[in-house]
Order: structure tokens, then sequence, then C-alpha cells
């Protein structure tokens, strides 16, 4: 009797016990919310709506720029010299060299060596140099083979191999200029592995450095071979198409500045050694350059009319890994660069303002902060502490407008916009947390790994495709911080039914789901192990 009696006491001492913890948790949140919590989330507020106004209004006015570049501005060719070169001009045509480096390129080295040996310039005057890094034997032995081949055709093909890789992509090129037969070349044309130019690049290119001695970079457009292969490589299209259409043509147009791409693009040598060379202190050595070079009084001339073929990642593994060097990179270059940028006497305050603020600090460091914080971990707070309210201007006006400026790069992809959104925000939270290591120098702020290619390995291969399940293993899918930003804005969005007066709750779960979606790895292409 004794025994029965206390077993069906026990779930009431645990039902009891829970309670008790209740009624303690809400007592502390009782205690702290008033004095602590309100006050912190009304200054995170504040700070969140003075960089959503920085942003708007940095979009707004490159918006305004662009519309009045596209109706009165002048085309490259009016704005520069530019003379087709002819076959009896004084000096002969100038000596071009073409680098292109790889690591582990096996899906796509073909197609760019292919592309670099078809450009269209005199034989004796342009050398393709190939700087290969890759660790795989079997890589390095296919691309030495294909090296040869073109070289049995008659073009003038140097295989460049180191014995560390030092510096990674930075440290290749800047290997690569120190041969003697780099001496006689006046530009470099730069093509990463993927890319794929027409064989007229260096006839449209070359002109305008040759006739305009300030030039000291000419910047070709990117064109996405692979933008329509998975709703992944559609969404990064919408992205870097404002970058091209936008951003770089703004700079282009106004400034004379803008960030070097890190391929498809031609570089003066002169302005290229005189800006210091190649660096290897930032994963964004490209950057580096362009602002070092800029410092020095060179101008760049971005050519939107002119595209080069080239791929986009579509594995998922490989887009974070990509985005985490473009966000930590910019960060850490900031860091490094702000005084140099503010002591030097060659270029003028308008462009030093455009160079921090615009450049630097607004898209590279506020954008991704403020997109993951306010969005993401802000908004959804004040469903808890509805005490604390956000200005309708500041929830919806303002990052509807962004929006919408944004996507007109992408006028086919409209109608992805709210996919669009939730993926962006999706990554802000990778891209912040890249960010704050390259502000903090902190622990991954020099990784650098290769954004994997996959070329037309799998388009030529639809049996396997068809019939081959994905091998993969679970734990390589798992991104907990994603995961975790997704259960806490679904809970946010059960309180809001439940308790809340803001109505967030429909973007909430939909934000939470794109978390949740992405925290488990499905989006992006699968590739079948072999």
């Amino acid at each position: 009797m004794d025994r029965l009696t206390s077993t069906t006491l026990l779930p009431e001492t645990f039902g009891g016990a829970k309670d008790d913890m209740s009624e303690q948790f809400m007592i502390i949140w009782a205690q702290i919310r008033a004095p602590l919590i309100v006050p912190l989330l009304n200054v995170a507020v504040f700070l969140c709506l003075i960089m959503s106004v920085m942003l708007f209004i940095e979009k707004v006015y490159m918006t305004i720029v662009i519309i009045l570049v596209k109706m009165f501005g002048k085309k490259p060719d009016k704005m520069y010299k530019w003379e087709a070169l002819k076959d009896d001009v004084e000096s002969g045509y100038p000596k071009v060299l073409v680098q292109i480096p790889m690591f582990n390129e096996k899906e796509v080295y073909q197609m760019s060596i292919g592309a670099a040996c078809g450009l269209s310039w005199p034989s004796d005057r342009i050398i393709i140099q190939v700087l290969d890094d890759s660790t795989d034997p079997n890589t390095k032995n296919m691309v030495s083979m294909e090296c040869q081949r073109w070289s049995s055709k008659g073009i003038n093909i140097k295989y460049e191999i180191r014995e560390n890789r030092n510096g990674y992509k930075a440290g290749a090129l800047k290997e690569g200029l120190t041969h003697q037969y780099v001496k006689e070349c006046d530009y470099v044309a730069i093509f990463d592995a993927d890319f794929q130019p027409e064989p007229d690049f260096l006839w449209r290119t070359i002109p305008f450095l040759v006739h305009n001695p300030e030039l000291g970079l000419v910047q070709a457009r990117w064109k996405f071979a692979n933008a329509d292969e998975c709703l992944l490589t559609r969404l990064q299209e919408m992205s870097l198409d404002y970058h091209f259409t936008v951003e770089q043509e703004v700079g282009s147009s106004t400034y004379a500045f803008f960030g070097f791409n890190g391929t498809a693009g031609v570089w003066r040598i002169a302005a290229l050694e005189e800006a210091g060379g190649w660096k290897d202190r930032t994963t964004v050595e490209d950057m580096d350059l362009a602002v070092r070079a800029s410092l020095k009084g060179w101008k760049f001339l971005y050519l939107g009319s002119l595209m080069v073929k080239n791929e986009l990642p579509s594995t998922f593994k490989a887009y974070r890994f990509q985005q985490h060097r473009w966000s930590c990179g910019p960060a850490n270059l900031f860091r490094k660069m702000l005084m140099e940028i503010i002591k030097n006497k060659k270029v003028t305050l308008w462009k030093k303002v455009h160079v921090i603020y615009s450049f630097f600090f607004v898209r590279k460091i506020i954008a991704h902060i403020v997109t993951f914080v306010f969005y993401c971990i802000v908004l959804p707070s004040t469903v808890l502490v509805p005490e604390v309210q956000i200005p309708k201007w500041g929830a919806v006006y303002i990052p509807a407008t962004i929006t919408i400026l944004n996507a007109v790069g992408t006028p086919r992809s409209l109608h992805l916009m709210v996919f669009w959104i939730l993926f962006e925000n999706v990554m802000s939270l990778h891209r912040t947390k890249a960010t704050f290591i390259g502000l903090l120098e902190a622990g991954r702020v020099n990784e650098w790994i290769v954004t994997e290619k996959l070329g037309d390995a799998l388009r030529l291969k639809p049996a396997i495709r068809a019939f081959k399940r994905p091998r993969f293993r679970f734990a390589d899918r798992i991104h907990l911080l994603e995961i975790s930003t997704g259960v806490f804005l679904f809970i946010c969005g059960c309180y809001d039914i439940a308790f809340g007066k803001n109505h967030y709750c429909f973007f909430l779960f939909i934000q939470a789901s794109a978390f949740l979606i992405m925290g488990f790895g499905y989006i992006g292409t699968f590739v079948p192990n072999s």
C-alpha cells in the first residue's frame, strides 16, 4: 500500500518541481527584463536603424548614379581613348602575359587552357603561363600534358610549378612574374581556372591601356555559364549581377576605382609593380592590390559589355567557403589599410571617403551585420519583448526598397525575389561571422580553401545523376549555427501567434524554414561520390 502511494505521488512531485522551475524563471525574467533587456534591445534597435539608413542611402545613391550614367554618361571608348592597334605601330604590338593559376582543377583545366590558347593576338607577342599548385599527382600530370599538347601546336605556353603553396593564389601570381621571360611583357591578363575568355578579349582591352597611360587596370564582367543549374546558382546570379551592373559601373564611372575581381582583368605590369605587387596578408589579394594601386594614383576601367564565361559554385559547401573568404578578407583588409588610406596624399579627399565609407564600411561590413543582426535577431526578439517597438519604415519600407534595388540587376529572376531575400538573410549569418573574424583577426582569418568547380562533370553524365544516389556523411551537411537560428526564429513565431501583437509570425516561420533547410544542407547540387 505504501509502495502504491509513493508511486502515485511521483508524477505530482515532478510536476510540482517543473512548476517551481517555471515560476523561478518567470520571476528572474521579470526582474531583469525592465532594467536590462529592454534598454539593451532599444540600443540594438537604434543602432540597427542607423545602419539600415546608411545602407539605404548608399543603395539609393548608387541607383541614381547608375541611372544618370545610363542616360547621360559616356561610354568607355568616349571616356578614354580607344583605337584599334595596327600592324605598323612603331614599337610593334605590346607583349602580353596570360596567367592561369590552378589548384587541383581536374574538371576545368582543359577549358581554361584551351580558351587562353585560343586568344587572338600575334603569336610572338603573347605568353600563356599556367601556374599549377596542384597537390594531386594525377591532376598535375594531366595539366602538364595539356600544356605540352598546346606547345606542340606552336603556342608559347609555360607550365610553372612551385615547391610549396606559400601565399596561395597571391604567392603563385607573384612568383609567376619573377621569371626572366616576363620582363619583356607590358601587360598581364589573369583568368581563374574556370574562366573562358572569348578570342577577341585582348583586342578589346589592351588598346585602352596602350592609349591611356593613367589606366592601370581594365576589368571585364563575369558571365555565368551554369546560372540555371539549380536554385543556389540562380540566387547567386541575382547578387553578383547587382555587383557588376551597379557597383562596378558606378565605381568606374565616378571615381575610377572599384575592387579588382581577381580574374577576367588586364593589369599594366608597371602599375602592379608600383603598388607593391601581390601580397598574401589577407584572403582578398585582388582587392588589396586594387586599393594600393588606386592610392598610387592609377585609374581603373570597367567594361560591362565585355563578358567572360565562368562557373558559379553549385554545391552549398563550396559556396560557404567562398563567402567566408569574400567576407572575412575585406574586413581584415579594412583593418590593415584604414590608416594608410587616411594618410595618403596622392588621391583626393572625396576618393578617400568613397573607399573608406562606401566601398569598405557600408558595403563590406555594415551590409552583412545589419542584415543578420537586425532581421534575424533584433526584430524577432521584439516579439518576446513587446515594450520595444520598431518603426514601420525601418521594419518594412527600407528593407523592401533595398531588396527591389538589389533585384533589378537580374530582371529574369524577379519571381525568385522572396527566395533571394530568405537566402541572403541565411547567408548573412555566415558573412557576419566571417566579418568579425576579419575585423578581430581571429582564428580562421587567413583560411584559404579553393572554391570547388564541377565543370561539365555532372552535365556530361546524366546517367549518374539519374540513377546513382549521392553518398555523403550526414554530419558534413549539418550546420549548427543555421539550425540554432532557425529554431530561435520558430520559437519567436510561435510566441507571436500566442501572445504577440506585431504580426511578424509569417516572416518568422518562412525565415525559420529557410535557416533549417540550409542548416541541414538541402540546397545546391549534390555531387555523387565515386
